[in-house]
């Protein structure tokens, strides 16, 4: 019996070590980050009060995109906007102005999208009157002075009320294609 256990003994404590230092293992492991920590969507930075200004190739403002707050997320490289506006600049015109309850740019940074009580207006100069818009969502290319929506809008101007739903507006042209449900009324000037 005395031999027995003298071969045994070793075994089972070996065996015995080598349980403890699975489970110890087990135990004291860090998690590591699995499909929920990938598609974790957390902003690495936040800016109040910003604004960018993008010149022209005179050194001339093309446009001023500002909101009271921006946030960028790195997953996506999204950037999301609070109270965004957005003005274009182009000689001899008035400016376009563009305002939104929130926004979002591209990646790049070549679209904006302005989303809620979007708001645009152009002031009267020479021979045009104000001129507004309202959506509550409108993409613009600001490089290419390029802006649209499939969603309902109004343009008013002094003696016009249009509305349709949809519509494609190249500024730099002028040209305002209206896309469907177009309906409008012109009161004559008193």
């Amino acid at each position: 019996m005395n031999d027995r256990t003298a071969i045994w003994f070793p075994i089972g404590l070996m065996l015995l070590l080598a349980a403890v230092t699975y489970w110890l293992a087990r135990t004291v492991e860090h998690p590591q980050p699995g499909p929920e920590g990938a598609a974790r969507h957390d902003p690495d930075y936040i800016v109040e009060n910003f604004s960018a200004t993008q010149l022209g190739q005179d050194g001339t403002p093309s446009y001023v995109l500002s909101a009271t707050k921006m946030t960028h997320y790195p997953d996506d490289d999204s950037t999301q906007l609070e109270q965004p506006d957005l003005t274009e600049f182009r000689k001899g015109q008035a400016p376009l102005q563009a305002r939104a309850e929130r926004g979002l740019v591209s990646h790049e940074g070549r679209e904006v999208t302005l989303i809620g009580k979007v708001w645009v207006s152009r002031q009267a100069v020479a021979d045009r009157s104000a001129l507004t818009l309202t959506t509550d969502w409108l993409r613009v290319l600001p490089d290419r002075g390029i802006a649209s929506t499939n969603r309902p809008v109004t343009i008013t101007d002094a003696h016009t009320i249009v509305t349709a739903v949809g519509l494609e507006w190249n500024n730099h042209t002028g040209v305002l294609k209206l896309l469907s449900r177009v309906k409008g009324r012109y009161e004559k000037a008193k």
